[in-house]
């Protein structure tokens, strides 16, 4: 356990941290799989109109850090060319 003062701040901080990049964590995991579920049930027009949505998670969360830039451009590419694909 920490003992000194700006430790037991620094634990703190990367604790509310943790919260904050697990809910942006969360928000991809959530639109994502809801898009992949979308195309396994064939609907993928539906899963189409839900890419913007997809995108305005991916950039918020490598806005703010939780990802990098290039893993958020990587993960759209690869969900709009599967849905693209199918559709």
């Amino acid at each position: 356990m920490a003992i000194i003062k700006s430790a037991k701040k620094a634990i703190r901080q990367s604790a509310r941290r943790k919260e904050q990049n697990d809910v942006y964590k969360n928000n991809i995991k959530t639109v994502v799989k809801e898009a992949k579920i979308l195309m396994l049930a064939k609907k993928a027009a539906e899963a189409k109109k839900l890419l913007p949505k997809i995108y305005e998670v991916l950039d918020k969360a490598a806005k703010v850090g939780v990802i990098k830039k290039n893993n958020a451009s990587r993960r759209k590419s690869r969900l709009t060319k599967w849905i693209d694909k199918k559709a």
